[in-house]
């Protein structure tokens, strides 16, 4: 009688892998699976028995590791081989023939241009990394050149293959690039969402906004398990870099090639021969959206042809040969409530309306912004009014206006109250600004919010310290202004809730840290009214020295380039202030540097001699961002428009600014025309 060999457990590791991974394909990316969920767990079991009896055959790809490893003390850089662009948007039909006719000029193409059209899923672009096969490393976009490496949390997810599928099959006619990065969308599905807030219901926590915002927020989990919980979903739609000895020659056929990898593509994509099928599937969409189990906020549209992707290239940030068009704000009618006022960092007195909650694409909303005192005064918005609400961008939620055939009675106008709702100090409402603020710098309201912008990348950049540990900090009475930062100790941050003797360590070697920073971030970080990244480095510059600064009068603060009254006004008023100076003293006896090289050279580049003004919401660009590219390019960024300025980029609510530089007849840009002007194509 022959012996029946014994499996090894390499040999069956091996084995339970293929099963396992070949189950998750089918029911995650097909659709179609092939065994009950108790013969999966059984598979899974058997596997999770033989790794823990035989560690030596644990590895990073396989499916056991997607229930998420060890918690992260945070996340490490991911640089992009190649950059993650962002899209130009498109809002109705003539956008998109422009976007057409653009990419047949740039092209030199007579005839009809062939066109991919892509459901734009509302969740959060990231990058996967793949090397001979396996899943190496995975990042957010962040600014498209460096994100956060959040490997273990996309690991997580049952649609992102741990192991390329054409590497086991390449019968399928597919090689397996040597390396590949492929970008996509992690996401939430609306049934996976609900089932999570109806589960933290029943527990008695706080339910979930919305599936954009917690699929962001589950991505960005440092302990994985807690992604895992989330059931996180992904749909792959590009690639970066890759080496391949037969790559895809376009993009319907990349997305062929990836679906061939394993991965889930959105089955809605479509290829269509002209820009005319582009706006029929635009039409479509838009109408049969609330069908989906998740959620879309418009169509993105990319030249078919790899090879005239490439000969098109990018202007900025945005691709020449994609578009994102994007499809109109959802909105409903409901009861404006009351109106309720948050403090914010800086001290401004935020209007927010109380709605009676009502469901505005599949979510409910109960709560919308009304900007300021100015847009609830010229849109005659009141207490008791049936009002009409969007959600801009399909997730920030605001109040439009009332529905002025359905008020009754004559309600009382809405006026911002005097004091401050948290503190009770006066509030600051200068004539003629939109904004009313609280005068306390002390605010328990600002403080949290202070101490977390301190801590905050674009300033001293003390990681560890976000909302939590920031309220936490205050909440106990540890801080009570920036400079108690750099009197903790061990022992002080081991009495607050969750801190373990590791992360306490880490947060304070950030601290010390974060000394060196230098005055133009120590001034980004303290603030000022008016004064972000970009003119703090102007000030740093210009002065040297926060001593030199603090002693500077309003006359000589305006000698700097780009810095206007209103910023003259806030820097000295905020330098009067004895709390302010002795707070700066602290600072500076704790070591902190406070000072910058002096600046010697005139501004080169495209844009030097010009002065531009920004007002609004950028699409794809905070002011920030936006003011860097400027003065990058040698352009200088004021607050106020004047004869002296040369362009005013506008977003979205641009405000007296915009109507200013329409009387003046001054060059109004959009994003896009600000990314033209920066490479020389305006």
């Amino acid at each position: 009688m022959a012996l029946k060999r014994r499996t090894s457990p390499a040999a069956r590791v091996r084995e339970l892998r293929q099963m396992i991974e070949e189950a998750n394909y089918r029911y995650h990316v097909l659709d179609d699976p092939q065994i009950s969920d108790q013969d999966y767990d059984a598979l899974l079991r058997e596997l999770l028995d033989l790794e823990l009896a035989h560690p030596e055959l644990l590895t990073p790809d396989s499916p056991t590791q997607r229930v998420g490893g060890t918690p992260a003390a945070g996340f490490p850089p991911y640089v992009h081989a190649r950059p993650m662009l962002s899209l130009g948007n498109a809002f109705d039909e003539a956008d998109l023939l422009a976007f057409d006719a653009r990419v047949r000029k740039l092209g030199g193409i007579e005839g009809d241009v062939a066109y991919t059209c892509e459901l734009k899923i509302d969740g959060l672009a990231v990058s996967l990394r793949y090397d001979n096969g396996k899943l190496t490393a995975g990042g957010t976009r962040g600014d498209g050149s460096v994100g956060e490496n959040v490997t273990s949390n996309l690991r997580t997810i049952k649609t992102i293959p741990l192991v390329l599928r054409a590497r086991a099959a390449p019968a399928r006619g597919v090689a397996t690039p040597h390396h590949i990065d492929v970008r996509g969308e992690a996401y939430m599905r609306k049934s996976d969402f609900a089932r999570l807030n109806a589960e933290r219901e029943a527990r008695g926590e706080a339910t979930f906004a919305n599936p954009r915002n917690t699929a962001a927020g589950g991505i960005r989990q440092l302990d994985p398990k807690m992604t895992a919980e989330r059931k996180l979903s992904f749909y792959a739609y590009a690639v970066g870099e890759i080496d391949t000895d037969a790559p895809p020659r376009s993009q319907h056929e990349l997305l062929a090639f990836l679906k061939a990898l394993g991965f889930r593509v959105n089955e809605h994509a479509h290829a269509v021969p002209s820009i005319h099928g582009v706006i029929d599937f635009v039409k479509e969409w838009e109408t049969k959206r609330d069908e989906l189990d998740y959620e879309i906020d418009g169509v993105v549209i990319k030249v078919d042809d790899l090879a005239l992707q490439a000969k098109l290239g990018s202007s900025g940030k945005d691709p020449r040969w994609a578009i994102a068009f994007k499809f109109r704000a959802r909105e409903a009618r409901t009861k404006l409530l009351d109106i309720v006022v948050s403090v914010g960092r800086t001290g401004v007195l935020n209007p927010n309306a109380v709605l009676e909650p009502v469901q505005i694409g599949g979510t409910t909303v109960s709560n919308a912004t009304l900007h300021n005192q100015d847009y609830i005064r010229d849109n005659d918005i009141r207490i008791g009014d049936v009002v009409t609400v969007i959600r801009a961008g399909d997730v920030i939620p605001r109040v439009v206006g009332p529905v002025l055939e359905l008020r009754k009675g004559n309600p009382p106008e809405y006026t911002l109250p005097t004091v401050c709702p948290v503190c009770g100090a006066d509030v600051d409402h200068p004539e003629g600004e939109p904004m009313a603020r609280c005068t306390n710098a002390s605010c328990p309201a600002q403080l949290v919010e202070r101490v977390r912008h301190f801590c905050s990348r674009g300033a001293m950049d003390i990681e560890g310290v976000g909302d939590q540990l920031s309220a936490a900090l205050v909440d106990s009475g540890l801080v009570r202004d920036v400079s108690e930062i750099y009197q903790l100790d061990l022992p002080a941050l081991l009495k607050l809730p969750r801190m373990a003797e590791k992360s306490a360590s880490n947060v304070l070697a950030a601290i010390e840290g974060s000394k060196k920073r230098g005055l133009a971030r120590l001034l980004s970080g303290l603030g000022i009214r008016f004064v972000g990244s970009q003119n703090a480095a102007i000030l740093a510059g210009d002065f040297g020295t926060i001593d030199a600064l603090a002693a500077a009068t309003e006359e000589e603060l305006l000698r700097s380039e780009g810095i206007g009254a209103e910023i003259a006004s806030s820097v000295a008023l905020f330098f009067a202030q004895e709390p302010n100076r002795a707070m700066i003293a602290r600072l500076k006896k704790a070591g902190v540097d406070m000072t910058a090289p002096l600046r010697e050279r005139e501004p080169v580049g495209i844009l030097a001699g010009k002065t531009l003004v920004l007002t609004g919401t950028l699409p794809n660009l905070t002011r920030d961002e936006a003011a860097d590219l400027i003065v990058t390019a040698g352009g200088k960024v004021t607050s106020s428009v004047s004869k002296k300025t040369d362009y005013v980029i506008a977003g979205e609510d641009a405000g007296s600014k915009l109507t200013k530089a329409e009387q003046l007849g001054i060059t109004v840009l959009d994003e896009a025309g600000l990314h033209d002007l920066l490479n020389g194509t305006a």
